[in-house]
């Protein structure tokens, strides 16, 4: 891996990002247009009481009336040929595909969706079971799902899980092909006395992306057979991303430290990504900084919001309230890259998220900005605190600002006394 140095490493045309800004404003106005259109189609396509035959890439569970949750078989009505393009995954980075493409291909699925106890332990018909059925299977499956009424528009767009388009709701589902189910899944159901965190580890560690596993445990389908229940989306992929994290982090624990301090950047979908490692034992803090007319700081003259979370060596004991699933995305991202080198390493991250970042994409988006950041060349500093004096140059914040929100960088204190 090439080295570089810090100047000669960013490379930022500003009128390239002023004419991304122009057409992000306008694609945030297109968004609900779409997912309207998408609604007319279907139903155009289907009256009430309906059979839709369709190919269902996934399922979406919400968490509104929890522990009632609504329960959806999302199917891409008029594009089955491509379902597999519709699924949420990392393959979308390597695509190289925009935020306006993100979000036409997630609100282009039909969510037909009823509402369902979470308690799912023996649960595998009806059409609970058969939204079960999909979440397992490792490639899209042909369903016939009966529609109760026209389709509405009820856009979900929640930060974390990627967002949804119009949605129906359904009375039936049947299977219209027996899903292939690897054998590894098939394992972890078998087993009546398996905890969640064991079998999210041993499918992550048979090669399981994370992606795939977050499904497994929506679904019900991982843990001790009583306590099998339905998981929100949301909540099952901060739940894999932390639970992967932790066997990560600890796998870590005995390794040696990097040899020098590093500097990595990337950018995906309006956010840029500083990922700066030090020698030294696991700690690891993410800032993000928000830009005004962002979507989570959307008031042009709000100013730079900032928002930050950290933990230790020995991890954290309490919810991260700050920066949520942004924070365990990003920590996983960082724990691969640092597993698969077999070192640990002293980190913070800096997230930009720009006022291209019109609407929220979903965390996977942080998980994969991070992952690729990692990739070809990268920046080294003598120490620690020269990485981030110069990092900060290319910030839209102080390194008062940042000292202040970020306990990595308020560390340095004594080190960075002239800023």
């Amino acid at each position: 891996m090439a080295a570089m140095r810090l100047d000669e490493f960013v490379d930022i045309e500003a009128n390239e990002r002023a004419e991304r800004r122009r057409l992000a404003k306008e694609k945030s106005y297109e968004i609900l247009d779409h997912v309207e259109s998408v609604a007319d189609r279907v139903e155009r396509s289907v009256s009430g009481d309906a059979i839709v035959g369709s190919v269902s890439p996934s399922i979406f569970v919400g968490r509104s009336d929890y522990p009632n949750v609504s329960t959806g078989i999302l199917s891409p009505v008029g594009n089955e040929g491509d379902a597999a393009r519709y699924v949420t995954s990392g393959a979308w980075y390597e695509e190289g595909i925009d935020l306006d493409e993100v979000f036409r291909r997630r609100t282009s699925l039909l969510n037909s969706r009823r509402s369902s106890p979470v308690d799912v332990s023996d649960t595998w018909d009806g059409f609970v079971g058969v939204g079960r059925e999909v979440a397992i299977a490792d490639r899209p499956v042909d369903v016939e799902i009966g529609l109760d009424g026209d389709p509405s528009v009820e856009f979900d767009a929640d930060g974390a899980s990627a967002p949804t388009g119009p949605s129906a709701r359904a009375r039936s589902a049947h299977l219209g092909e027996n899903p292939h189910v690897p054998r590894a899944v098939e394992k972890t159901l078998e087993d009546d006395d398996w905890r969640a965190e064991g079998a999210i580890n041993y499918l992550y560690r048979r090669g399981f992306d994370v992606y795939e596993v977050n499904s497994i445990l929506s679904a019900g389908a991982l843990g001790q057979r009583d306590n099998r229940r339905l998981v929100p989306t949301r909540w099952s992929i901060t739940a894999v991303d932390d639970t992967v994290g932790q066997f990560l982090r600890g796998s870590l624990r005995d390794a040696r430290g990097i040899g020098e301090v590093e500097i990595h950047r990337n950018e995906f979908l309006g956010n840029a990504y500083w990922v700066l490692l030090a020698p030294g034992r696991w700690e690891y803090e993410l800032v993000e900084l928000k830009a005004p007319g962002s979507v989570w700081n959307p008031d042009p003259e709000a100013g730079m919001w900032l928002a930050a979370d950290r933990e230790g060596a020995e991890g954290r004991t309490g919810y991260v309230e700050e920066t949520a699933g942004a924070y365990h995305a990003a920590r996983l991202a960082v724990l691969e890259h640092l597993e698969e080198r077999d070192r640990q390493a002293k980190c913070l991250v800096l997230r930009h998220v720009s006022d291209d970042y019109w609407g929220p994409a979903g965390v996977w988006q942080v998980r994969e900005g991070v992952r690729h950041a990692f990739e070809g060349e990268h920046a080294t500093a003598e120490t620690f605190a020269d990485a981030v004096r110069g990092v900060v140059d290319y910030l839209p914040a102080s390194m008062g600002s940042l000292r202040r929100k970020s306990a990595m960088v308020a560390g340095l204190q004594t080190t960075l006394d002239q800023f």
